[in-house]
């Protein structure tokens, strides 16, 4: 073992060490914000034992009130993920996969290729990218097994995972998104209980399509495969572990031999024709937008509308749709619990007001033109003990939007920060791979040695560009 890998090792038991489950980390997070709020935000003429037992039930009315769209919102990132998944097991998703796996002849091609691919798919939705990734480098793998040939099996699995270092500059980043609704900005403020004067919207121009974010975008595209690639020229191949490769065949039912309604089940023109009139729909919407923004249709509930039209046209039958969503909803299971624990996070800050001691605190330290670069750090360390980005947003969007009103900032930009920073931490937060290590059958300690190098690069082109724009 060379230096090298030695270090990966370390740093692999050091990771298996500091993090805990993900469901452990949003318990002890919570645990942490009420431990802060009660020290330095309790009343004076309130006792211990009453202001504790006040954060409990705010905590607890936060874990299920939808009033500030709290379960609203959880429920559009379930429908991200799971739409993203059923897309990517279409058979038009899976002919793409085959088509490039015949490029892919060694650890250098392999990861150049299962990046790009699944880089340029999380940038259309975050979902589809991480399962996409996900999926072609299996493929990759269960090829090089066929073969016998050596791969670094790790690094492929690095590479399809770097979809989630850049996801959140794509079309469907939560803060980015939920920044051009119209009157989201004023109606979140409002239920903080922070006054102001605040816009009305961001445009998608201001964010997602902004020559910063573009600048951003097309540096990780060009730079991550390149630095895998030498990456793949310094570290060994190994042998591939060995697949169950069986695949679960499309069921053929004879249609004599069903009867009534379940025709309706197997039927294309049913199935098909939803698909595209969802589509249609979704078309008809872009095309009489009137919003502030050229582009402010692109919502998460478009991306959701537009991916349901997709999978239900590409998947043909109602029957091919909902296998495919009995596959795809098993990977929601470890985080659907935790956005309620976001929520209830939410509720402890905002009526104990640490929301505006945070924002106070960043004031303290930072002005107009450091300020993305402050949000940038603060959010990758706040990743590590929220690891989505949409909770994150609904923790740390009001603090950057009254921090922004104070120092006279530029919103657009420091919301483009807090994407960047969220993130990139990813890389270290294993949160999001899961469902990459069950469908790839990768270790952690196999993954994290590559996408710490990954976080690394990551550090210096978000870094250089918040500093140069």
């Amino acid at each position: 073992m060379n230096n090298s890998e030695k270090q990966s090792h370390k740093a692999v038991e050091i990771f298996k060490r500091i993090l805990p489950s993900p469901f452990t980390i949003a318990i002890l997070l919570t645990i942490l914000t009420l431990l802060i709020a009660q020290v330095f935000t309790k009343p004076s003429e309130t006792s211990h034992g009453q202001y504790f037992m006040q954060l409990m039930l705010d905590w607890e009315q936060g874990l299920w009130d939808d009033s500030g769209g709290g379960l609203y919102f959880a429920f559009q990132m379930m429908l991200i993920l799971v739409l993203g998944h059923i897309l990517a097991l279409t058979p038009a998703v899976d002919g793409l996969i085959q088509r490039l796996i015949k490029y892919c002849t060694s650890t250098s091609s392999s990861v150049v290729i299962v990046s790009l691919g699944a880089i340029t798919m999380g940038l259309l939705n975050w979902g589809l990218g991480l399962i996409f990734g996900a999926i072609i480098a299996r493929k990759v793998g269960e090829k090089f097994a066929f073969e016998n040939k050596a791969i670094n099996y790790g690094l492929v699995g690095a590479a399809g995972y770097a979809t989630m270092m850049v996801w959140h500059a794509g079309l469907s980043g939560s803060a980015t998104t939920k920044s051009m609704e119209e009157g989201y900005i004023p109606a979140l403020m409002q239920e903080m209980d922070i006054a102001g004067d605040f816009p009305n919207s961001i445009p998608f121009e201001a964010t997602i399509g902004s020559g910063l974010n573009i600048t951003m975008i097309v540096s990780c595209l060009i730079v991550i495969p390149l630095f895998l690639y030498w990456l793949s020229k310094k570290v060994k191949s190994e042998a591939v572990p060995q697949f169950n490769t069986t695949t679960q065949k499309e069921e053929k039912t004879a249609k004599n031999t069903l009867k009534g309604a379940e025709k309706l089940d197997f039927s294309k023109i049913l199935g098909m024709g939803l698909g595209i009139g969802i589509l249609l729909v979704g078309v008809f919407k872009a095309f009489t937008y009137t919003g502030q923004s050229s582009l402010g249709f692109i919502q998460l509930n478009f991306i959701n509308l537009m991916f349901l039209g997709l999978a239900l046209t590409l998947h043909q039958t109602i029957s091919n749709f909902s296998k495919a969503l009995q596959e795809a909803i098993g990977d929601i299971s470890g985080i659907l619990i935790q956005f309620p624990f976001y929520f209830g996070i939410l509720a402890l800050m905002k009526s104990s007001g640490l929301i505006v001691l945070f924002s106070d605190g960043i004031t303290s330290v930072a002005n107009a033109y450091t300020l993305p670069l402050f949000t940038f750090i603060s959010a990758g360390v706040v990743n590590f003990f929220v690891p989505s980005g949409g909770g994150q947003w609904a923790i740390q969007g009001p603090i950057i939007i009254e921090t922004v009103q104070q120092l006279g900032g530029s919103l657009p930009k420091t919301i483009l920060a807090m994407a960047y920073g969220d993130q990139l931490t990813n890389m270290l937060q294993p949160f999001w791979a899961l469902p990459l290590l069950g469908i790839t059958q990768l270790k952690p300690q196999q993954l994290l040695p590559y996408t710490f190098l990954l976080f690394i690069v990551g550090v210096i082109i978000f870094g250089i560009g918040l500093l140069i724009f």
